[in-house]
């Protein structure tokens, strides 16, 4: 149903967005630029290279991964 709450990952786009001034198409497209890394060193430059919070680069990290497996 649309009036579903989202879950998982995407829950915290919103607020990626409005806390780091970027659509998430933006944050996906920058760790699919530094494919093939691991999971946790993608999470690692999010964090390092963009001040991004550890719940927030997982999450990015987490979508993407997730999306590009299916």
């Amino acid at each position: 149903m649309a009036d579903e709450p989202i879950k998982g990952p995407a829950s915290y786009f919103p607020s990626i967005e409005k806390k780091y001034g970027r659509p998430i198409g933006e944050w996906q497209a920058l760790v699919r630029k530094n494919l093939p890394a691991k999971h946790m060193e993608l999470v690692a430059m999010l964090k390092n290279d963009h001040g991004m919070g550890h719940g927030h680069a997982n999450a990015v990290v987490a979508h993407v991964l997730a999306a590009d497996k299916s």
